[in-house]
């Protein structure tokens, strides 16, 4: 299995670019940048923030502190539970203290910076109005008087010897109040943000370094959380010594600003939202038949069972021959073989995949080099064989593989034409592809059924090996997690075919199939629960996808569902889990024993149990 994870390993030749991204700021020498690494969900834009981060480390001083500190945000994992504007200046903060208490420099305004910061921070989690976050008021126990003296605050009635007196109050009735910064002659919200821009500036400047925000997974966010961490970010763009690094899809940045500003339609002023924020704009780099083909290769090197040091070798080698490819030079399983190193057969013949598989990986639409997109298709054709090898189908990997790629990418007609091909024959064989193979890999001209005809299925049956003779039920029964694949013995009524399908390729709309599917007798929702579970086997990180949003509809149709969908969650690894998933659950009739077990579990993480603990005692979850 291949984690989805972001690598500061290059796998996808952007050292390149990771390298001049990190020279930009270095030769701003302490001017401020902000720079927007662009590109659609799951390009590679995480790794290029890894690896820019590993190319800047290269430019601090041999000797001495280093001149770069960086912080590193990730809004969507605050989405939910805290204000991502808040939470990232308390990153920051934080970073800041850290900073001055190594270097025993700077201590004071570092936490100068953060008090103010935790006051701003305390009257945005409290709702405190802007006025008396201006004036330092207590976030609790707000009494009359103290209560009143905002409405005076905003007709400029309140004198600095009332303030004094109200904080003095306010201490000795709220806890909260001893983080409260104490309140200044300039009074008025702007005044207070400039004085926040200012104790930051001299905390950078005591520190004597260029603070590096590195901010990812914007195109995760919700619209409300993109937008407040795109204003939190404004608060420090343009100080000297800083640069920020932000990575988002242009497309998810442009949705949250038309919301924001309740369905803006001027595609200009929208994108001059983003522009204002990004002084140097970068995208990531499209991945091109050679980059996929390199890019497949090395996930399957690096799952080998070589040592690192050979693996090591071969992704620099593979590396500089790619970055010589303008030249015509090729990454092939040739070229990896000529590199020195002693490739067992097992390698040799997924090298041979990687090579079959990246042309339709690069031209496919629903790929089209994602290299996210292709990790989870290895991801699903490691699971299959998996599965394979524990039930003693004996599927071979290149005709699953290529079964896999024709499930994922064909049109959904095709792929019913060729599970019913599959299950009409008395051996298994689709038939109907053998004069299709034959014509394709000669390179003759041929007509194709109406299910069949589209321009992917053509360059898929040139593709090895050959399926019309193979025995494809082992195949479609280690992959029956797809709707379509229902076994003649397993059949469903067509009614909950339909419904099955709909809930495996679009489980996000599953609620509005709720009424439907109780409707249908419970046998057949047992299986249909069990076609969505194998589905979502293949999920790594459990905190809301998609595929869930389906097993709750099948639980709410039936509840004895419900008792299946908690053994599996139950099941999960521990450190899959994550915190978003509980207030998605809480609610459910059968969610109480899987919090309870989540709780009282070892290895699963404490963000998730500090939730279950803190909704718990406010009564939102189920009893």
């Amino acid at each position: 299995m291949w984690t989805d994870n972001e690598t500061d390993r290059d796998f996808l030749n952007f050292e390149g670019v990771a390298d001049t991204i990190a020279e930009v700021i270095v030769s701003a020498d302490g001017r401020p940048v902000s720079i927007g690494v662009s590109g659609a969900w799951g390009v590679g834009k995480s790794s290029m923030i890894k690896l820019t981060k590993t190319s800047l480390a290269k430019h601090q001083p041999v000797h001495g502190a280093n001149k770069f500190v960086f912080v590193e945000f990730n809004a969507w994992l605050y989405q939910g539970y805290d204000d991502a504007r808040a939470a990232l200046l308390e990153v920051i903060a934080n970073r800041l203290e850290a900073e001055s208490e190594a270097r025993k420099t700077g201590i004071d305004k570092a936490k100068d910076f953060l008090s103010r910061v935790r006051w701003f921070r305390l009257a945005k989690l409290v709702a405190l109005p802007a006025a008396s976050m201006a004036l330092g008021l207590p976030p609790i126990g707000l009494a009359g008087e103290i209560a009143g003296a905002v409405k005076d605050a905003t007709s400029g009635n309140l004198t600095n010897e009332g303030m004094e007196s109200l904080g003095k109050q306010a201490s000795d009735t709220a806890s909260a109040a001893s983080a409260l910064v104490k309140p200044k002659d300039a009074v008025s919200p702007p005044k207070e943000i400039q004085a926040l821009r200012d104790s930051f500036e001299e905390a950078i400047e005591a520190l004597g370094i260029t603070l590096v925000v590195l901010i990812d997974d914007l195109d995760r966010c919700m619209p409300d959380t993109t937008i407040s961490t795109l204003e939190a970010i404004r608060l420090f763009l343009f100080l000297d010594h800083t640069a920020f690094v932000i990575a988002a899809d242009d497309n998810m940045i442009k949705h949250a600003v038309k919301k924001h500003f309740g369905g803006l339609e001027d595609d200009e002023l929208i994108t001059n939202y983003f522009d204002k924020l990004v002084q140097i704009p970068i995208r990531v780099p499209a991945l091109g038949m050679q980059e996929v083909r390199a890019y497949l290769m090395m996930l399957f090197i690096e799952n080998s069972d070589l040592n690192q040091a050979n693996k090591d070798q071969l992704r620099t080698s593979i590396a500089g021959q790619l970055r010589e490819s303008w030249k015509g030079k090729r990454v092939d399983r040739s070229f990896v073989s000529s590199c020195g190193i002693d490739l067992k057969p097992e390698l040799l013949a997924r090298l041979e995949t990687a090579e079959r598989l990246a042309p339709l990986m690069t031209t496919s639409e629903r790929i089209a080099g994602n290299p996210r997109l292709i990790k989870r298709f290895l991801n699903a054709l490691s699971i299959r064989m998996t599965i394979s090898t524990a039930q003693g189908v004996g599927v071979d990997e290149a005709v699953l593989a290529k079964l896999l790629l024709f499930e994922r990418l064909a049109s959904p007609a095709a792929y019913a034409a060729l599970t019913s091909a599959v299950n009409t024959d008395p051996e298994g064989k689709p038939q109907i592809l053998t004069p299709w193979e034959d014509a394709a890999t000669k390179g003759e001209e041929f007509e194709l059924d109406e299910a069949w005809d589209e321009a992917f299925v053509r360059e898929w049956l040139a593709l090895p090996p050959k399926l019309g003779q193979v025995d494809l039920r082992g195949a479609l029964y280690v992959g029956r997690e797809h709707a379509p694949l229902v076994t003649a013995s397993d059949r469903l009524s067509s009614a909950a075919a339909d419904l099955l399908r709909a809930l495996v390729e679009n489980p996000q709309e599953s609620n509005a199939l709720v009424t439907s599917l109780t409707d249908l007798p419970r046998t057949e929702l047992s299986i249909m629960m069990d076609r969505v579970l194998a589905r979502a086997r293949q999920i790594q990180e459990w905190g809301a996808p998609p595929i869930l949003d389906a097993c709750i509809a099948l639980a709410t149709a039936d509840p004895n569902q419900g008792r299946s969908l908690a053994g599996f969650l139950m099941e999960r690894p521990g450190k899959q889990i994550q915190a978003s998933i509980v207030p998605k659950i809480e609610s459910e009739p059968w969610a109480s024993d899987v919090l309870k077990h989540w709780a009282d579990a070892a290895d699963v993480e404490g963000p998730v149990k500090r939730v279950i603990e803190g909704r718990s005692k406010s009564g939102n979850v189920a009893k």
